[in-house]
Formats: C-alpha cells, structure tokens, sequence
C-alpha cells in the first residue's frame, strides 16, 4: 500500500454527506442565534431609541454600533435559515424540515417584531424579539439533535 493510498478517505455516501453537512448548518444557526440573542440584550441595556418624531428616530445606523451589529445579524440570520432550510429539503430529513421551517418563521418574527419596536419603542415588541429568538433557538437545537450523532465533521 503506497503513502497516497492510505491517506484517502473512505467514501461518503451523498446522503451521509448532506446530513453532515446539515449538522453543521444547523449547529452554526443555534450559535449565531444565540450570539444575536446576547446583542439584543446589549441593545436593551445601553442603547437608548429617540422617540418617534425625534431627529434619527428609526435611522438603525444613527443609534451606534451596537444596535448596528444587531440588525446586520439579524439580517444574515434570516438568509442563513433560507439556507439551512433548503439544505434540510436537500437532504430530505422531515424533522429537520420541520424545525428549519419554524426556526425560520421564529427568526421572520423576530425582525417583525425588531422593525415594529424601533418605530413604536414598545416593550411588547422588545419581549416578542426575545420570545421569537427563544423559539428560533429551541427549533434549531431540536433540528441538530435530530440529525443524529456526530459521526464526522469532513
């Protein structure tokens, strides 16, 4: 057996390969929920919104980076569960499809709820973010331990 011989990886079958790869999506939304989540609280606690008909009010770029940081992820947030979702369809795992599709619909609701409460700086609309990123969260952790274990990360 020659040196290049040795090192070759077994074969991986597509439908193990996508798995692992939907393993790997879905773990990287529960992380960047879950940072998205601590943002929002940073925002909550040092970031003060002008009322409505003040000077900037409902301008995100104008009311620091904090509040910025928060926005632009929650944006890619929402473009990352378009992906894990078709990766889930790809991959034909009905579970994962499931929550895909709710951690999507949780993460649509939280930016609702985000636009709503720069424009009516409510606190309902402050608990419906944190709410919608509870259930993001919960649906994107019950995806990735629906995939089943981890047999490999290449």
């Amino acid at each position: 057996m020659t040196g290049s011989q040795a090192a070759a990886p077994p074969s991986i079958h597509p439908t193990e390969s996508r798995q692992v790869g939907l393993r790997k999506a879905s773990l990287a939304m529960l992380l960047l929920a879950i940072l998205q989540f601590g943002l929002g609280i940073g925002v909550n606690l040092y970031v003060t919104l002008p009322a409505a008909g003040h000077p900037g009010h409902g301008s995100i770029l104008s009311n620091g980076p904090l509040l910025a940081m928060h926005a632009t992820l929650g944006l890619f947030l929402l473009l990352s569960a378009i992906f894990v979702l078709v990766r889930a369809i790809r991959a034909r795992t009905a579970t994962v499809i499931v929550t895909s599709a709710g951690g999507l619909a949780a993460i649509l609701l939280a930016v609702l709820f985000g636009s709503r409460f720069t424009d009516k700086l409510a606190n309902g609309y402050s608990l419906g973010m944190a709410l919608a990123t509870a259930a993001a969260l919960a649906c994107y952790a019950v995806g990735l331990y629906a995939v089943g274990p981890r047999r490999g990360w290449s």
